[in-house]
């Protein structure tokens, strides 16, 4: 995995982590979480600037989830139920997100980035049921920052042992998540502030 971002980030740059996370949001199977946590440990030893990285990962995430929308819009539930496999999108997956949907609504679009297979579905059905796209933006654009800065955040935090933590958060499920998503935001805050700080400076 290491070595696949390397060679992605060598070649397209952050370019490459906008798309890399479109494709991963649309339904490839991409390891969306893993490159992002490897991105957030990249950034703490100064190999990729922590904003840019940032800005490209939520900018990717959104663009991505956005055209997932607008596709279940306009396709509709019997194409995704017949073709949705072909986009890695099972039954098991449309299932699965139309219960959430039931039991939590419009939440879905934002705690569904966390949960694998959901977050590549949820935007999908948010079109094939016609959400305003200002009801879904609210949303889902919300979900996007909050899980970028989620996995960023901890590889940023934790560096080089974001592998270890990062296969034990999934040892010990979301919980162990929401409760650290407070702390990764505080962390990206102090950073941006420390940022601006240092181009008030150099400004005067």
């Amino acid at each position: 995995m290491e070595q696949t971002v390397m060679d992605l980030l060598s070649q397209y740059g952050y370019l490459g982590i906008f798309f890399f996370l479109v494709l991963g949001i649309i339904g490839l199977p991409l390891p969306d979480e893993i490159m992002m946590t490897f991105i957030g440990y990249l950034t703490s030893i100064g190999q990729l600037n922590l904003v840019f990285a940032f800005l490209s990962a939520v900018a990717g995430s959104m663009c991505g989830i956005t055209v997932s929308y607008y596709l279940g819009g306009r396709l509709g539930y019997p194409f995704l139920k017949r073709y949705g496999s072909k986009f890695f999108i099972t039954p098991k997956r449309l299932r699965t997100t139309q219960i959430l949907f039931r039991k939590y609504g419009n939440w879905v679009l934002l705690f569904g980035y966390f949960i694998p297979g959901v977050r590549h579905v949820t935007a999908y059905m948010a079109g094939i049921s016609r959400m305003s796209p200002f009801q879904f933006a609210s949303y889902a654009y919300v979900g996007a920052f909050t899980w970028c800065t989620a996995f960023i955040g901890l590889g940023y935090l934790v560096g080089a042992q974001w592998e270890s933590v990062f296969q034990a958060m999934h040892r010990y499920g979301l919980i162990a998540l929401w409760i650290l998503i407070p702390v990764l935001v505080l962390v990206i805050a102090r950073f941006l502030y420390v940022q601006h700080d240092r181009y008030n400076s150099l400004r005067k």
